[in-house]
């Protein structure tokens, strides 16, 4: 709870056996969170076993993708404060209070892992993977006047449930590129959009996506055709 207002924190869950119980009693640990949701996306190894030994709420999203397993989780979403977050160790539980403090002036506070002094040793940032970033969250500010943005991969965001709730439904991502699309959606309903910076920590394993140079290449790739393509849909609507 923050003031008098329910927190929820949603974790997208693929073969996160090795963290996901830390991360879920992390987050309760904060005295904020009301509700943990987890979203097993398909996992083939003990995730499911290890949240269910949590208090946390287990949901199971059969459509495989980053992207499905969020939506699935921000639809089940019945909280005044929706906060997503991954569960490998990357992102600290104390950060949460960022976002809250900043949720009393802003309907969506984004998180920014680029911030050279937050990011810490061993983290899986390269030189590479932080200029990419930023230049892609660069695009998406310009072309669609957004706030001052410097990442476009960075999953811990907050999110007031009326604004969530007037596109949920919309989101259409399943991939990986999902993040653009949801921060595009923000800035479009919102003018009180603001992002901050948070910890970016080593991860618990290996990351599915960025763990890989040319993965995450296509990755970048596939983001600025989408927010291009996106722009483009805005101005000629069918």
């Amino acid at each position: 709870m923050w003031n008098e207002q329910t927190v929820q924190v949603i974790f997208p869950a693929f073969n996160e056996e090795e963290g996901i119980r830390r991360a879920i009693t992390d987050f309760y640990g904060t005295g904020f969170v009301d509700e943990v949701i987890v979203v097993d996306n398909k996992s083939t190894d003990g995730t499911r076993e290890e949240i269910l030994a949590t208090s946390a709420t287990y949901l199971f999203e059969e459509q495989p993708g980053y992207g499905a397993a969020l939506t699935r989780g921000l639809r089940a979403a019945t909280a005044d404060i929706i906060v997503t977050c991954e569960p490998d160790g990357t992102f600290s539980a104390k950060d949460l209070l960022k976002l809250l403090i900043y949720s009393d002036d802003y309907d969506v506070v984004f998180g920014t892992r680029t911030s050279k002094a937050a990011i810490w040793s061993g983290a899986n940032m390269s030189w590479l993977l932080r200029i990419g970033n930023v230049a892609v969250a660069k695009l998406l500010e310009y072309l669609f006047n957004g706030p001052c943005l410097t990442d476009v991969g960075c999953t811990l965001k907050l999110i007031k449930r009326d604004v969530l709730k007037s596109f949920v439904d919309r989101l259409s991502v399943t991939g990986s590129h999902f993040q653009p699309q949801f921060m595009i959606m923000c800035i479009r309903v919102s003018q009180k959009v603001i992002e901050i910076p948070v910890e970016y920590l080593p991860r618990t394993g290996v990351s599915k996506i960025t763990g890989s140079l040319s993965k995450a290449v296509r990755l970048g790739c596939t983001m600025i055709l989408f927010i291009l393509k996106t722009r483009v849909q805005t101005l000629f609507p069918r």
